[in-house]
Protein backbone atom coordinates (compact mmCIF):
# COMPACT_ATOMS: atom_id res chain seq x y z
CA UNK A 1 0.00 0.00 0.00
CA UNK A 2 1.23 3.53 -0.68
CA UNK A 3 -0.02 7.12 -0.57
CA UNK A 4 0.11 10.08 -2.92
CA UNK A 5 -1.08 13.64 -2.57
CA UNK A 6 -1.29 16.55 -4.98
CA UNK A 7 -0.62 18.69 -1.88
CA UNK A 8 2.97 17.42 -1.67
CA UNK A 9 5.34 18.29 -4.51
CA UNK A 10 9.04 17.40 -4.30
CA UNK A 11 8.57 16.67 -0.60
CA UNK A 12 7.06 20.09 0.18
CA UNK A 13 3.45 20.68 1.28
CA UNK A 14 1.62 23.42 -0.63
CA UNK A 15 1.18 26.65 1.36
CA UNK A 16 -2.63 26.62 1.11
CA UNK A 17 -2.91 23.68 3.54
CA UNK A 18 -1.26 25.55 6.40
CA UNK A 19 -0.65 28.91 7.98
CA UNK A 20 -0.03 30.61 4.61
CA UNK A 21 -3.43 29.49 3.36
CA UNK A 22 -6.60 31.60 3.32
CA UNK A 23 -9.10 29.48 5.28
CA UNK A 24 -9.04 29.51 9.09
CA UNK A 25 -11.08 28.76 12.19
CA UNK A 26 -9.58 31.26 14.61
CA UNK A 27 -5.84 30.84 14.00
CA UNK A 28 -6.13 27.20 12.87
CA UNK A 29 -5.80 26.51 9.12
CA UNK A 30 -8.79 24.34 8.10
CA UNK A 31 -8.45 23.71 4.35
CA UNK A 32 -7.51 20.04 4.44
CA UNK A 33 -5.04 18.43 2.10
CA UNK A 34 -6.10 15.72 -0.34
CA UNK A 35 -4.61 12.25 -0.51
CA UNK A 36 -5.03 8.99 -2.39
CA UNK A 37 -4.57 5.44 -1.11
CA UNK A 38 -3.17 2.93 -3.59
CA UNK A 39 -2.93 -0.87 -3.56
CA UNK A 40 -4.87 -1.47 -0.34
CA UNK A 41 -4.99 -5.12 0.65
CA UNK A 42 -7.87 -7.26 -0.58
CA UNK A 43 -10.49 -7.41 2.15
CA UNK A 44 -9.89 -3.90 3.48
CA UNK A 45 -13.12 -2.75 5.13
CA UNK A 46 -12.08 0.79 6.06
CA UNK A 47 -9.12 3.08 6.63
CA UNK A 48 -7.97 5.19 9.56
CA UNK A 49 -5.43 7.97 9.39
CA UNK A 50 -3.28 10.28 11.51
CA UNK A 51 -1.61 13.47 10.32
CA UNK A 52 0.99 14.54 12.86
CA UNK A 53 4.10 16.62 13.41
CA UNK A 54 6.85 14.85 15.36
CA UNK A 55 9.09 17.90 14.88
CA UNK A 56 6.82 19.76 17.32
CA UNK A 57 8.23 17.91 20.34
CA UNK A 58 10.98 20.49 21.14
CA UNK A 59 8.41 23.32 20.95
CA UNK A 60 5.19 21.79 22.30
CA UNK A 61 6.61 18.92 24.35
CA UNK A 62 4.68 16.30 22.33
CA UNK A 63 3.90 15.24 18.79
CA UNK A 64 1.22 17.63 17.51
CA UNK A 65 -1.82 15.86 16.04
CA UNK A 66 -3.25 17.76 13.06
CA UNK A 67 -5.96 15.40 11.86
CA UNK A 68 -7.48 12.07 12.87
CA UNK A 69 -9.91 10.01 10.80
CA UNK A 70 -11.58 6.64 11.11
CA UNK A 71 -14.08 4.54 9.15
CA UNK A 72 -12.94 6.08 5.87
CA UNK A 73 -14.27 3.93 3.03
CA UNK A 74 -12.95 5.85 0.02
CA UNK A 75 -9.43 5.65 -1.37
CA UNK A 76 -9.54 9.26 -2.57
CA UNK A 77 -9.85 12.06 -0.02
CA UNK A 78 -10.40 15.40 -1.81
CA UNK A 79 -9.30 18.86 -0.73
CA UNK A 80 -11.34 20.30 2.14
CA UNK A 81 -12.80 16.87 2.95
CA UNK A 82 -12.52 17.62 6.65
CA UNK A 83 -15.43 20.07 6.57
CA UNK A 84 -17.53 17.72 4.42
CA UNK A 85 -16.39 14.44 5.94
CA UNK A 86 -17.94 11.08 5.13
CA UNK A 87 -15.80 9.58 7.90
CA UNK A 88 -15.48 10.04 11.66
CA UNK A 89 -12.96 12.67 12.83
CA UNK A 90 -11.03 12.74 16.06
CA UNK A 91 -9.85 15.60 18.23
CA UNK A 92 -6.68 17.34 17.06
CA UNK A 93 -4.15 19.11 19.27
CA UNK A 94 -6.08 22.38 18.83
CA UNK A 95 -9.04 20.67 20.52
CA UNK A 96 -11.15 20.54 17.35
CA UNK A 97 -12.73 17.59 15.53
CA UNK A 98 -11.39 18.51 12.11
CA UNK A 99 -8.25 19.19 10.13
CA UNK A 100 -5.85 21.69 11.68
CA UNK A 101 -3.22 22.58 9.11
CA UNK A 102 0.49 23.14 9.33
CA UNK A 103 1.78 26.06 11.39
CA UNK A 104 5.39 25.41 12.42
CA UNK A 105 6.45 28.16 14.83
CA UNK A 106 10.22 27.80 14.85
CA UNK A 107 11.62 26.07 11.76
CA UNK A 108 10.54 23.91 8.83
CA UNK A 109 8.76 20.79 10.10
CA UNK A 110 8.23 17.43 8.43
CA UNK A 111 4.63 16.25 8.71
CA UNK A 112 3.59 12.61 8.48
CA UNK A 113 0.33 11.20 7.15
CA UNK A 114 -0.12 7.64 8.42
CA UNK A 115 -2.89 5.59 6.80
CA UNK A 116 -3.97 2.19 8.09
CA UNK A 117 -5.94 -0.41 6.12
CA UNK A 118 -8.28 -2.16 8.54
CA UNK A 119 -10.29 -5.36 8.49
CA UNK A 120 -13.22 -3.73 10.32
CA UNK A 121 -15.03 -0.48 11.00
CA UNK A 122 -13.92 1.03 14.30
CA UNK A 123 -17.23 2.70 15.19
CA UNK A 124 -15.51 5.40 17.22
CA UNK A 125 -17.44 8.51 18.22
CA UNK A 126 -16.74 11.95 16.77
CA UNK A 127 -13.94 13.56 18.81
CA UNK A 128 -12.06 10.33 19.60
CA UNK A 129 -8.46 10.69 20.77
CA UNK A 130 -5.27 9.31 19.24
CA UNK A 131 -5.01 6.79 22.07
CA UNK A 132 -8.60 5.63 21.49
CA UNK A 133 -7.80 5.21 17.80
CA UNK A 134 -4.67 3.17 18.50
CA UNK A 135 -6.53 0.94 20.95
CA UNK A 136 -9.41 0.36 18.52
CA UNK A 137 -7.02 -0.49 15.65
CA UNK A 138 -5.07 -3.02 17.70
CA UNK A 139 -5.27 -6.40 15.95
CA UNK A 140 -7.11 -4.96 12.91
CA UNK A 141 -4.30 -3.39 10.83
CA UNK A 142 -3.84 -5.20 7.53
CA UNK A 143 -1.32 -2.75 6.07
CA UNK A 144 -0.09 0.80 6.59
CA UNK A 145 1.67 3.54 4.68
CA UNK A 146 3.24 6.92 5.45
CA UNK A 147 3.52 10.05 3.33
CA UNK A 148 5.86 12.80 4.52
CA UNK A 149 6.05 16.44 3.55
CA UNK A 150 7.87 19.56 4.77
CA UNK A 151 6.16 22.85 5.55
CA UNK A 152 8.34 25.92 6.10
CA UNK A 153 7.80 28.31 8.98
Amino acid sequence: MYLTSSAVENGVIDDKYGKRGTDFKGSMPVYSMPFDIHDAPHGTVAFAFVLDDPDSVPVAGFTWVHWLGADLRETTVPEDASRHASFIQGRNSWGENLYGGMAPPNAPHVYQLHVYALDTLLNLKEGFTLNELKTAMNGHIMDQAVLKGRYDN
